[in-house]
C-alpha cells in the first residue's frame, strides 16, 4: 500500500536501511495506534501529551507520511499507519516480552475491569495459575458504559462488558452467556405455590411478594418479564441494591423475589436456600463480551490474560 508523493508516483513503505527509525518513537506510534488517542497513549507510556505529539510529528517528518488524522476525540490512523503497524508490531511485542517494561524482566500489571459479580465468580478464581506465572492484575469493577469509556482513554487493558460495544474504536469477542432465573426463598415459594402455580397464573401468582432488584428501573427483571411472560412488569421494587450478590443475600434471607444470573445462585439452589419459581424452556440469556482497544497491547501479559479468559469462560 502506498501514497502519492509531491513529485508524483507511488512510494513503497520504508525498507530496512532506508534510515534509522527511533525505537522510542515507534513505541509511541504503536501506543497511539492501539489506543486511538494521543491522550490515552501518553497515559499508557507515562509521558506528557506534548511529548507524544512531538514524537509522532518527528516520526511523520522522517517518514514523509501522515500517520494519524487528528479528530475532535482521538486520532484515526491514516492508511500508511496500518502498513507501518503491521511491520513493527511483532518485533516490538517480542522485544517487550523479552525485556519487560520496567527493565527488570517484569511486565506491567494487566488492568482488567468488568461487573463485580462476574469477575468474582467466573474470572478471578481461574486466574490463579497466571498469577503464579508472574502475571500482575489490577481489577476494577463498575457499570459497562463507564468502564468502556475508561477503556477508550487507556485506563484499562481489557473490559468484560454486558453489552456489545458500538463503533470501531473498540474490538470485542463474545466471552460467555449468562442465563437468568426467577428465584425466591423456600418460604415465599411455598406461599405462592411454586413453579406449578406460576405456570397456571403467570406473574399474577407473585402479587403481594416484594421485589428485590439491582436498580430502581429493574432492567434484569423487566427483560425477564418481556421474554418469558410477554408482559410488561408493573410492580416497583421494595428493595434495591447495586450489587447482585447483595440482592441474592436479601432474597435468600426472605426479602422477596428477584431475577439473578444462574451462575450466581448455583450453591443456593443446590442447598435449597433459593428455589426456582419458574423453569422456562427458553430462559433469557445475556451475552458478555471481552473488549479491548484495536491492536494488541504493548504489555505481553494482556494477551496471556485475554487468551486464558477466552479459553476458560465457557466453564463458568
Amino acid at each position: 500500500m502506498g501514497t502519492s508523493q509531491a513529485g508524483g508516483g507511488e512510494a513503497a513503505a520504508p525498507q530496512p536501511g532506508a534510515g534509522a527509525l527511533d525505537l522510542n518513537q515507534l513505541r509511541t506510534f504503536l501506543a497511539v495506534y492501539r489506543s486511538g488517542s494521543f491522550t490515552a497513549a501518553a497515559r499508557i507510556l507515562g509521558l506528557s501529551q506534548p511529548t507524544v505529539t512531538a514524537q509522532i510529528r518527528s516520526l511523520e517528518r522522517q517518514l514523509d507520511r501522515e500517520l494519524f488524522e487528528r479528530l475532535p476525540r482521538g486520532a484515526a490512523p491514516a492508511p500508511f499507519a496500518d502498513e507501518l503497524a503491521s511491520r513493527i508490531i511483532e518485533p516490538l511485542d517480542a522485544l517487550a516480552e523479552v525485556a519487560g517494561h520496567g527493565g527488570d524482566g517484569t511486565a506491567e500489571p494487566v488492568h482488567l475491569a468488568g461487573p463485580a459479580e462476574f469477575l468474582s465468580h467466573c474470572v478471578l478464581p481461574g486466574l490463579a495459575p497466571l498469577v503464579e506465572r508472574g502475571v500482575r492484575l489490577r481489577i476494577t469493577t463498575g457499570l459497562t458504559d463507564d468502564l468502556l469509556d475508561e477503556l477508550r482513554t487507556g485506563r484499562h487493558d481489557l473490559v468484560v462488558a454486558t453489552t456489545r460495544p458500538r463503533g470501531r474504536a473498540l474490538t470485542w469477542v463474545p466471552l460467555a452467556d449468562e442465563e437468568f432465573v426467577l428465584v425466591a426463598a423456600a418460604t415465599w415459594a411455598e406461599r405462592v405455590g411454586g413453579a406449578e402455580r406460576l405456570g397456571e397464573l403467570g406473574p399474577a401468582a407473585l402479587r403481594g411478594v416484594p421485589l428485590v432488584a439491582y436498580a430502581e428501573d429493574v432492567p434484569i427483571v423487566r427483560r425477564y418479564w418481556r421474554h418469558v411472560f410477554g408482559k410488561r412488569l408493573v410492580c416497583e421494587p421494595a428493595v434495591t441494591m447495586p450489587d447482585l450478590r447483595a440482592v441474592k443475600a436479601a432474597v435468600a434471607g426472605g426479602a422477596g423475589f428477584s431475577v439473578l444470573p444462574r451462575y450466581l445462585c448455583l450453591d443456593e439452589l443446590a442447598s435449597g436456600a433459593l428455589v426456582l419459581l419458574n423453569d422456562p424452556e427458553d430462559p433469557p440469556i445475556n451475552t458478555g463480551y471481552l473488549v479491548q482497544r484495536p491492536g494488541s497491547s504493548d504489555n505481553p501479559h494482556v494477551a496471556v490474560v485475554r487468551d486464558h479468559l477466552l479459553a476458560s469462560s465457557r466453564d463458568c
